[in-house]
């Protein structure tokens, strides 16, 4: 049994709202390393089951693939509280994934909502403001 949801834009809305912590595998069936990353990404799912781990079969849902900017896969993307805050083209050795993984649950995610609003004020802001 797999440890990964399959996500469509039928059900990543409500995964991404419901779910804390949402990592998301964008792949393809015929992208050479989509199928590498497929067992690495298996592994850290089943080591890691207080975490949602989705797959989106671009191929199936381009919609899902084109809101998301998705240029190359395989693309990991992880979500924290509704807010991307890891986004890397490549399949990732496992070390590197669990390094992120690590590293995305440290997140003080009160800190990430602050500076993405002060980055939201900076870009809304009047020109030359702040400098």
């Amino acid at each position: 049994m797999s440890s990964t949801v399959e996500l469509t834009k039928e059900n990543f809305d409500q995964m991404v709202t419901d779910n804390e912590f949402v990592l998301i595998d964008f792949w393809a069936a015929w992208c050479g390393p989509c199928r590498q990353f497929a067992p690495v990404y298996e592994k850290a799912a089943e080591e890691n089951p207080d975490l949602v781990f989705g797959k989106v079969d671009t191929e199936a849902q381009p919609e899902l693939a084109a809101a998301f900017g998705i240029q190359s896969i395989p693309t990991l993307m992880i979500v924290r509280d509704q807010v991307a805050v890891f986004a890397q083209p490549g399949a990732l050795p496992e070390a590197a994934l669990t390094d992120v993984i690590g590293q995305a649950r440290k997140l003080d995610m009160d800190d990430v909502r602050k500076q993405i609003a002060e980055q939201q004020a900076q870009q809304g802001g009047t020109p030359g403001a702040g400098e």
